[in-house]
């Protein structure tokens, strides 16, 4: 069928090629003009080219003369002229695709032709490589050609003074790992002052190795993590210091909203207890907060209806089902409050501060694109995840490389055997050989084996990528044999030594199929590079993971049947496409995988776009004065509508608890009463405490010089922000981890997520907005008033608390923005609604 429909509409890829060949004409017809050019009028042509496109001429308009002016500066820079193929290439990463281009064709070339042309933009061009040390071996060598026409180059590694880095991003182009750039837009989001933030907004990004980036590491999160400036011991201090307070006396309760808050009588004990002056001082938002934890955990919380002690352990019972909910905890050090209440040993507070998956990194990017030897078998994932299309980009020469067909043995001990009589065959007429293994117990084996011959050889197993690329460069001379794990020495090429072609050139031999196609396509494609002569083979046993996953034992019973001895292998092409197609099965196994991960982390990612905005909103704002009386509103609006509900008549309405919870949160103790809400409708009721509040605020800004109290916002902004997003991720984790129990009640585990991920986010703004009401009104201001950040991070490379009463907050989220909920309806036809 699909032969069919190529011979109707023609291959979509040669499509494409013959299109590009177009343009290629173009480029070589301006060689000549650009060769006559002088180097000051070459370099010249970098401002014209700025010129042009202030005048309204796009980068589409200037490709030909640009890859042109490229093309004759690394003549003259490198010594390198590039190839057609490499143009067409070229034409690919500069459209936002992915091009498949094979081991040796020159991908660290082809990258300057698109990031030299999308750098004229000014906006700063990614170029993306998957270790340090191809970081810095692409950025001084190639780098010398953006350099030649007057663009700037820089390099982004670990380690790197924030200085640094924030000259490096200032940069036209800049080289870099992916993690690198993950983790510094963390931390961009994490930043106190603007003055901090070291990247530009994200506009286009180059990955090389695209199918290891994209797919291989998509996996795996980057998370920042750090100590959360809590103790345990504060946790029992305050339960401690809780327990001896009198209901009525020294704190309020209120039910409906499950909220409780010291009175003043509280306050001055607490102040006492701790020794404080003020126990809403900004310094004291530490014990502020245990304090109101304990308070809930003790006066709200109760045993054996919110939640049970089990094996020394707190399990929370759902309140709708009564069904116990393991593995789940309440954020914002809730579930400590209460751990310290039954006298049960507090669990640390797990300290992810920011996490993102490098799927959702990527995605941001305004432009994408990408290069590899091997995309092909990829394209439905990079197509669905990013959007990005493979192109094949033709070789330069043709290929002759010989792929064998798979030999299968009984064991894996007949299989290694084997392997070493071939090395052994071949070293001794001097070809070299490149042996592929799966692991590095793998590689040490098969190395033992090879001392006990006398054969002299390399072993690599991808940890020391500097020196493994000039040992893998090495491994096309004569008689050298290198042992490599698959990704060991990527992004290198192995140049054939002096009379090897006639040898036969690089034999490849893998000691075991990977369960992705690409992966063993990687390992063939480093022999015959360039048109060079190379052979590759596998050589397989029944014992091997994928045999054994896949059938192997009736191939074993028809080679016990028919005789076979232990080194007596089977070579056969069906064999070959039996273990493709079992390849094929777990691939599709493994994107299946990726895309449920990705769909649940698209619902934490909704909520990390929201948040981030809103906070470097503040950190722009040169006043948000306006933004923290929204937050007071809609504490006002909220706890008033929980106490005057549309279905109860106004004298049933519980006015004494607003004031009381007023009291707490955003007014001064006895400044309104009662009785001066009554008579009132609800929303005259909004109205007037949303006067008091102004009043007051109005009265402490003519207290203040206005930089103290506009600092003095941000400083109470930021802390709340930080701090219950910190909790609100932990919780999120917690949620996902026990979700897919919910599939045994016969719901869909990823929707229950969504909608309980959605009402979790809204508590979050909730608690912000309330911590954001009460400082904001009742700590002092210090003349030394600094920001400060609520915990130390350090990224790592990978890593999971709940919250349980939704809060609404109509004013967070715009109508027209995205649910949080993760539907991808808009907010005002989903949960706004």
């Amino acid at each position: 069928m699909l032969g069919l429909v190529k011979k109707i509409f023609g291959d979509t890829n040669e499509r494409e090629i013959k299109r590009m060949l177009r343009t290629v004409e173009t480029i070589n017809g301006l060689e000549a003009s650009m060769a006559a050019l002088s180097d000051d009028q070459l370099r010249g042509k970098t401002a014209e080219f700025r010129d042009r496109l202030d005048k309204g001429e796009t980068l589409d308009d200037l490709l030909p003369e640009a890859f042109a002016v490229v093309r004759e500066a690394s003549k003259r820079t490198l010594g390198k002229r590039h190839y057609d193929v490499q143009l067409i290439g070229g034409m690919v990463l500069h459209e936002g695709r992915v091009a498949e281009m094979r081991t040796g064709e020159g991908k660290t070339l082809v990258a300057t032709l698109p990031t030299y042309l999308n750098a004229l933009e000014g906006k700063g061009v990614h170029v993306v490589t998957v270790n340090e040390y191809l970081v810095q071996r692409d950025s001084a060598e190639v780098g010398q050609i953006h350099q030649f026409l007057g663009l700037t180059v820089g390099v982004n590694l670990n380690g790197m003074s924030h200085g640094e880095k924030q000259t490096s991003y200032a940069c036209d182009i800049i080289y870099g790992t992916n993690n690198e750039f993950g983790f510094d837009y963390l931390r961009d989001n994490m930043v106190l002052y603007k003055e901090q933030i070291v990247q530009r907004p994200l506009h286009f990004a180059l990955i090389d190795e695209v199918d290891s980036i994209l797919i291989d590491e998509a996996r795996t999160p980057l998370i920042i993590s750090g100590q959360a400036a809590k103790s345990t011991e504060l946790y029992y201090a305050a339960d401690r210091f809780v327990k001896k307070l009198v209901e009525g006396e020294d704190y309020t309760v209120d039910i409906k909203v499950k909220s409780a808050a010291l009175t003043e009588a509280g306050v001055a004990k607490a102040e006492r207890a701790f020794g404080f002056d003020n126990l809403y001082d900004h310094a004291n938002v530490l014990i502020n907060h245990h304090l109101t934890q304990a308070l809930k955990a003790n006066a709200i919380m109760k045993l054996d209806v919110d939640y049970v002690v089990n094996e020394e352990q707190i399990v929370i019972v759902d309140e709708f089902t009564g069904r116990l909910m393991h593995g789940r905890r309440y954020s914002d050090g809730l579930h400590q409050a209460i751990e310290a209440k039954e006298g049960l040993e507090v669990q640390n507070e797990s300290m992810t501060l920011a996490t993102i998956t490098l799927q959702n990194y990527f995605r941001m990017y305004k432009k994408l694109a990408g290069m590899t030897g091997t995309a092909k078998t990829e394209e439905e994932e990079l197509k669905k995840i990013y959007g990005l299309d493979v192109v094949v980009v033709p070789t330069n020469r043709p290929m002759i490389r010989e792929d064998k067909p798979d030999v299968v043995y009984k064991s894996t001990s007949s299989k290694y055997r084997m392997v070493v009589e071939e090395i052994v065959e071949r070293h001794k007429k001097g070809q070299p050989v490149l042996v592929g293994t799966a692991s590095i117990e793998a590689s040490e084996y098969l190395s033992g084996l090879l001392k006990r011959r006398g054969i002299p050889h390399k072993v690599l197993n991808a940890k020391y990528h500097a020196e493994e690329a000039e040992i893998v460069a090495q491994a096309g001379q004569r008689g050298s044999v290198t042992i490599a794990t698959n990704m060991a020495g990527r992004g290198t090429d192995i140049v054939l030594g002096e009379g090897v072609a006639e040898l036969g050139g690089l034999h490849i031999i893998g000691t075991e199929r990977h369960e992705s196609r690409r992966i063993d396509n990687q390992l063939r494609g480093r022999a015959g590079r360039q048109g060079d002569p190379g052979s590759t083979q596998f050589y397989l046993s029944m014992q091997d993971e994928l045999m054994r996953r896949f059938g192997a034992d009736n191939v074993m019973g028809m080679m016990e049947k028919l005789g076979f001895e232990e080194d007596q292998p089977i070579e056969s092409r069906l064999i070959t496409k039996s273990v493709e197609s079992a390849q094929k099965r777990v691939e599709g196994n493994n994107f299946d995988i990726r895309k449920v991960v990705l769909q649940y982390d698209d619902v934490m990612n909704q909520q990390r776009e929201i948040i981030y905005k809103q906070r470097r909103e503040v950190l722009y704002s040169d006043n948000i004065r306006d933004i923290v009386l929204g937050m007071i509103d809609s504490v006002i609006e909220r706890i008033v509508t929980a106490h005057c509900p549309a279905d109860e008549v106004p004298e049933d309405w519980d006015l004494g608890a607003i004031v009381e919870y007023g009291n707490g949160n955003f007014l001064h103790e006895g400044q309104v009463s009662p009785e001066q809400l009554e008579g009132k409708e609800k929303e005259d009721i909004i109205e007037f405490l949303k006067g008091v509040v102004r009043k007051n605020y109005e009265e402490r800004e003519a207290q203040l010089p206005p930089e103290f109290m506009r600092e003095f916002e941000k400083v109470i902004v930021l802390r709340a922000v930080d701090s219950k997003w910190m909790d609100h991720i932990d919780a999120m984790d917690q949620l996902r981890q026990g979700i897919h129990l919910r599939a045994y009640g016969g719901t869909d585990p990823l929707r229950e997520y969504q909608f309980e991920g959605f009402a979790m986010f809204e508590e979050m703004i909730g608690t912000i907005q309330e911590e954001v009401a009460k400082y904001i009104t009742k700590a002092q201001v210090e003349a030394n008033l600094q920001r400060q950040e609520v915990a130390k991070g350090q990224a790592v490379n990978t890593k999971e608390e709940q919250v349980k009463r939704p809060v609404r907050s109509e004013n967070q989220v715009g109508r027209n923005d995205p649910c949080p909920c993760g539907s991808g309806k808009k907010y005002k036809y989903c949960h706004g609604a």
